[in-house]
């Protein structure tokens, strides 16, 4: 693709580099106090407001997963590949109504100690070995994959060179400084992400009506993505059985929908209505390196409004991270030409880099390179500090060495921290390497295969007394054994096949729903074969009740404040958003 030679001008240099330099006084600021204990290193003391938790939580969830490939995804497969960011708004609905109260009034550490509480303790060290590997594997080692791919394009050094840089410049400030370093540096990182991003959609834009505003722009890209010039409808006709298993060149298909048929490789309606049961439920209320902001609010109130604060954040997400690659799209025509599917998709990673060569001026580049930077560094800062969480406070004080001082759990928490670092640059550089993948399709894809069993257990487990330990085991493993046969058949059996059963089964989306409801189905049965009515004794503050305290915590006492004024806004966009997307385009 041309244009991806990135040059930098004095001036570029001096926007990134001031960039990095505040961002590092942030994280020695809020760094510099001792950590006494293992709350004020993990947790911030429990002490963060609601607009650093709803902020650091979105500054975690962008990266260059999404910037660079969100954004190539949207190049290849439309606006559908939106939906996963606007369906997490009903995972966020959940979060604040239902699991929130019960996580908080549980006082714990780590999503892992919960289900200790909640079941026994295998489940807890499951869960904590199965979310290391996933942090390290579908978090940390992706996202320094991505961020190799920009330094190698700038500054032309090896990926194993660009995967160390990044590792060490992203990972320190977590370890020195523990969650409140990580927290606030998020603050700025989330306002020059937002920033960087609205630059290019609005250049983008403007670019597309040439100099006559962003409107003529944004109807020109709507025509382009529908087919309404002959180049595009010719690209959509003969790429249509990429997209869409089992069919044929000619079949239509709408790009600007985010309601898609079951065959649809990465965003059938499945996982746009369902996807959060089986994903989203895992990402964003067990998911460690997620829920950790949460954790660490200063109460009920200050949890739920930061995630009303990240519901609104996600609404506007696809703004810069989808909208880009239609805008491309639209721009480039050349790039589509080849008829390589594998070639554009690997080549669409690189959209956002072009972009920013072809339409931001001096001194803006410094500006959007301190975007992409701050993508890297705030989620894997999130995730080593949630990563070395979990080692210590679930494996290594929970089962080996318990009686320690709480210095002892921090040294263990930073040592760890490095440990883990190394692990995710190493298996950056395999990435880096050896596949030829889009990165965002990769890290969903991953995702799919481990979330569905956690999110049944955990979702029965809060609404259901009777599902016992014993139920969640079997739940976990008869889990794992069905995401791998769907695998088997995929790659296996259905490879070649294209029967509607094999249509259907190969979309990764379609497998996580698939071994979710196997999961569900699973832990019901064996809660009820194990465990006798009104024998498994679980508090209240573990579970639902309807009449519990905690449910009632936290909601406001004006309007201006109300979580569930701003809430119904919330969703009143949402439905907005839907119908523009599903009937009006």
């Amino acid at each position: 693709m041309e244009n991806t030679v990135f040059l930098l001008s004095f001036w570029d240099y001096v926007a990134f580099f001031g960039y990095l330099v505040i961002l590092s006084f942030i994280g020695y600021w809020y760094g510099r106090k001792k950590n006494e204990n293992s709350s004020d290193y993990f947790l911030a003391g429990r002490t963060l407001p609601w607009y650093v938790v709803g902020s650091s939580y979105i500054a975690a969830n962008i990266s260059t997963e999404h910037f660079i490939g969100l954004i190539g995804a949207a190049v290849i497969y439309g606006i559908s590949v939106a939906t996963g960011e606007w369906s997490t708004v009903i995972a966020f609905t959940f979060l604040i109504w239902l699991f929130i109260p019960y996580l908080l009034s549980s006082k714990v550490y780590t999503t892992p100690e919960y289900l200790e509480l909640r079941y026994n303790k295998k489940v807890r060290i499951i869960f904590a070995v199965v979310s290391l590997l996933a942090n390290v594997f579908a978090f940390m080692g992706p996202v320094i994959y991505g961020g190799s791919l920009i330094l190698v394009v700038f500054f032309k050094i090896s990926p194993l060179a660009a995967c160390l840089l990044i590792g060490i410049a992203t990972g320190g400030w977590a370890i020195w400084g523990g969650l409140k370093s990580v927290a606030f540096m998020d603050m700025l990182t989330i306002i020059i992400k937002i920033s960087g991003g609205l630059i290019v959609t609005v250049l983008g834009l403007i670019y597309l009506g040439h100099g006559d505003g962003m409107i003529p722009g944004f109807t020109k890209m709507v025509e382009v993505n529908s087919g309404g010039v002959a180049w595009s409808k010719e690209w959509i006709s003969e790429n249509v059985p990429n997209i869409l298993k089992g069919a044929q060149k000619g079949d239509s298909y709408n790009r600007l929908s985010v309601i898609q048929p079951l065959n649809h490789y990465s965003n059938p309606w499945t996982h746009w209505v369902f996807s959060f049961f089986y994903i989203g439920l895992w990402y964003t209320v067990i998911n460690q390196t997620m829920v950790q902001k949460i954790l660490a609010a200063k109460d009920m109130y200050h949890a739920r409004a930061g995630m009303l604060l990240a519901s609104f954040l996600k609404l506007f997400l696809p703004v810069i991270v989808v909208i880009p690659g239609l805008i491309f799209f639209a721009m480039k025509p050349e790039f589509l030409t080849t008829t390589d599917w594998g070639f554009q998709s690997e080549e669409a990673n690189k959209t956002y880099i072009v972009m920013i060569n072809i339409l931001v001026p001096t001194f803006m580049k410094g500006i959007l390179l301190g975007a992409l930077f701050g993508a890297i560094q705030s989620t894997v800062s999130s995730v080593l500090i949630s990563t070395s969480t979990l080692f210590t406070m679930d494996l290594y004080r929970n089962s080996f060495v318990k009686n320690e001082s709480e210095n002892h759990y921090v040294g263990v928490g930073k040592i760890s921290g490095i440990v883990f670092l190394l692990l995710s640059v190493g298996f950056a550089v395999i990435l880096a390497t050896a596949t030829k993948v889009n990165l965002f399709i990769l890290i969903q894809a991953l995702y799919t295969f481990i979330a569905p069993p956690f999110s049944a257990i955990f979702l029965l487990g809060m609404l259901w007394k009777r599902v016992n330990g014993k139920a969640a085991l079997i739940t976990i493993f008869a889990g794992f054994a069905m995401a791998g046969f769907l695998k088997y058949l995929e790659f296996g059996p259905l490879q070649d096949s294209t029967s509607e059963m094999a249509n259907i089964i190969k979309p990764f989306a379609n497998q996580g729903l698939i071994t979710w409801v196997f999961s569900m189905i699973v832990c019901a049965v064996s809660a009820l074969v194990t465990a006798k009515a009104g024998e498994n004794k679980i508090g209240n503050d573990l579970v639902f009740n309807i009449n519990g305290s905690a449910l009632k915590e936290g909601l406001g006492d004006r309007w201006y404040n109300s979580i569930l004024f701003w809430w119904i806004i919330c969703i009143l966009m949402l439905v907005g958003i839907i119908l523009t997307f599903s009937i009006v385009l």
